[in-house]
């Protein structure tokens, strides 16, 4: 797809996406081969929305989520596709220069990696999955939290980061601090705001905690503080990967709610990974379910979950007990997550050694078709223009070994 047809697809949210994702692919070049970790991966996040992404481990959600913001990390590399972000200050920065300009959209691809990196906190923001190894042990939780609100404080006295909103940090500052390299790094005014940032987190006594470090916190509180930290750059875009794992249910459901509500008074976008499908019923505006690095089906919550198309779709919601008949057994889906590897994966469908409706067209790669419900229910399988046909199946040994 091009770059124009790609920012003009969807005219009639044109107005409404913040964030456009077009044929991205991520590769990791590895010595037992390329690993192909997200393939051609499509999908659009609207202003003020939670779009979730559902998928095994395995299947790519986290990757696509760093490749987004820049963090995949060697020997990982984004290898081709479009990050199409709304920002009229940046578009209009970029017009002239070479870069992909549609309107208020700029392809993040194409400007420079400094451009992309000064873009993490004012614009995009992560919390990571696991928040005891992402905090420093030996710095107080506060003092983590004062560092990223003074980053993006000090990015304002930088003409190419004005777009941060946090306030206070001026040339002056910015001089001073070159000239006299002893002064503190973290101010006051950052200090204050990371208490600021604990308390709207929900954090009781948010000044004593602040002075605390990682291990005196509980693992619900340490999240809590993740998220603070998460939000010390008023990001236009939260993405919150895996957020509620090792957490018990009564802690899940609350730091859940925290992200619901952070979301309706900030009025910004959530991008939600998880493999927990109560997670996307809960949460989620609209849902993309990812399989072996692809969109394997999108659409809204409606569409995905009372009107599923793709096989390894309704397999996910087979393996969910029933809460009002538990007596159904579970239908479990038979069979391994494949080898990303490129020399192992083919071109063909990459569910179909796992798929109990798989025929002879699964042999060859399918495109995106639009399937059944709303404009959006669109799903990579045959499926979703033709029913199951028994004479078409492919045999039960026709894979031999393989995804078993």
């Amino acid at each position: 797809m091009s770059r124009e047809s790609a920012a003009g697809r969807a005219a009639g949210d044109a107005e409404t996406d913040l964030l456009r994702v077009r044929d991205l692919s991520t590769r990791f070049f590895t010595e037992d081969g390329q690993v192909n970790a997200v393939e051609s991966v499509d999908f659009d996040v609207r202003e003020n929305e939670i779009l979730g992404i559902v998928g095994e481990s395995g299947s790519g959600k986290s990757v696509t989520a760093l490749s987004i913001i820049d963090l995949v990390e060697s020997p990982g590399r984004v290898t081709s596709g479009e990050v199409w972000y709304r920002s009229p200050d940046l578009a209009e920065e970029f017009r002239d220069r070479g870069a992909g300009v549609e309107g208020d959209l700029v392809d993040l691809r194409t400007v420079p990696e400094g451009v992309r990196r000064s873009l993490r906190g004012p614009a995009f923001s992560m919390i990571f999955q696991d928040p005891m190894s992402s905090f420093n042990p030996s710095i107080t939780v506060g003092e983590q939290i004062a560092e990223a609100v003074e980053v993006q404080r000090r990015a304002r006295a930088n003409p190419r980061s004005t777009r941060s909103r946090t306030q206070g940090y001026g040339l002056g500052k910015y001089l001073l601090d070159g000239l006299l390299p002893g002064r503190d790094y973290v101010d006051e005014a950052s200090q204050a705001r990371a208490v600021e940032l604990l308390e709207q987190v929900g954090i009781p006594d948010p000044a004593e905690r602040a002075e605390e470090y990682p291990h005196q916190f509980s693992g619900g509180m340490l999240q809590r503080a993740m998220i603070a930290q998460a939000l010390a750059g008023e990001p236009d875009l939260l993405v919150a990967d895996e957020p509620t794992t090792a957490l018990d249910v009564t802690i899940q459901a609350q730091i859940l709610e925290l992200l619901r509500e952070i979301q309706a008074e900030r009025g910004m976008s959530v991008v939600m990974i998880t493999h927990d499908l109560g997670v996307i019923a809960r949460m989620c505006d609209r849902v993309c379910v990812m399989y072996a690095g692809e969109v394997v089906e999108r659409g809204t919550l409606a569409d995905v979950f009372e009107r599923p198309t793709h096989p390894y779709t309704q397999g996910l919601l087979g393996s969910i007990p029933d809460l009002q008949d538990p007596r159904p057994r579970l239908q479990p889906i038979e069979g391994n997550v494949p080898s990303l590897l490129d020399a192992e994966m083919g071109d063909r469908c990459y569910f179909a050694d796992r798929c109990p409706k798989a025929m002879r067209d699964c042999l060859e790669k399918p495109p995106e078709l639009d399937a059944e419900g709303s404009p959006e229910h669109r799903a990579k399988c045959v499926l979703a223009e033709r029913p199951y046909d028994p004479d078409e199946a492919l045999s039960p040994g026709h894979f031999g070994g393989e995804g078993e």
